[in-house]
């Protein structure tokens, strides 16, 4: 995840260079940013960080509510791939719903995205079960690959009906937020549990939150150290019983 990432200058810059290009390194290959996230300046910085491994890395990035228009949406896609400096994009996303411009418009103009070749796969951001069906009814050549939505273990709204209908769909759920920007429960999680599991608090919430096969997380960490702990947060998998425990809580 690249939220806030891109506006910093010099060391806190590189910092953060440093940072995404270990997560590849250590297998964390999907990149999530959008053209909004620094008013372009995450997609240019992913672009610098990309350059040279592009067929390593999976590139997903959103085009903004008020670019949802036809001629919008192919404009907008054309300006990120030139900041991100692709051929194309892997997963290209609606970032939030409209409720000025109709779903079949943008949906169109994602579709011939895909057949210009200038996207892989199309998705949504922050749709409800209704918005979603409305998305899926509006494309009748193409599925929708994903649903981001905010998921954690202290943020679970969407299990009682949107996680069900997706996983229904066979559509793929992208956690975002899964560490609640760093506000940890800790003392909700049992020490005997981090002990069985020698895991930190931080790799037990995104343990927790991709334990279903339908959902990946996209943890933002703009620092080495945080992204080597996330990356080994699914080294190994809590049980089906600690799942519950830990839910249950």
């Amino acid at each position: 995840g690249t939220w806030e990432i891109g506006d910093a200058q010099n060391e806190e810059r590189h910092l953060e260079i440093q940072a995404i290009r270990k997560g590849i390194e250590l297998g964390m290959t999907m990149i999530d940013t959008a053209e909004m996230y620094g008013y372009g300046n995450a997609e240019r910085l992913v672009g610098q960080i990309v350059k040279g491994i592009r067929d390593d890395v999976f590139i997903a990035t959103k085009v903004s509510p008020q670019h949802l228009g036809y001629e919008d949406v192919l404009s907008a896609c054309e300006s990120s791939i030139r900041r991100l400096g692709v051929e194309h994009i892997d997963l290209y996303q609606v970032h939030w719903p409209s409720y000025r411009v109709p779903i079949e418009e943008t949906m169109k103009a994602m579709e011939e995205l895909v057949s210009r070749g200038k996207i892989r796969y199309i998705g949504i951001s922050n749709f409800s079960v209704e918005q979603t069906q409305k998305a899926i009814e509006a494309l009748p050549r193409s599925e929708i690959a994903s649903n981001q939505v905010r998921y954690r273990l202290t943020h679970r709204s969407i299990e009682s009906e949107l996680l069900p209908f997706c996983e229904k769909e066979k559509m793929t759920v992208i956690a975002y937020q899964p560490l609640d920007r760093g506000r940890l429960p800790s003392d909700k999680i049992p020490q005997a549990l981090l002990d069985k599991y020698d895991m930190t608090p931080a790799q037990v919430m995104l343990n927790w939150v991709t334990h279903r096969d339908s959902v990946v997380a996209i943890p933002k960490a703009s620092k080495v150290e945080h992204v080597e702990e996330n990356a080994t947060a699914v080294s190994k998998r809590i049980s089906g019983d600690d799942y519950q425990t830990l839910s249950r809580i």
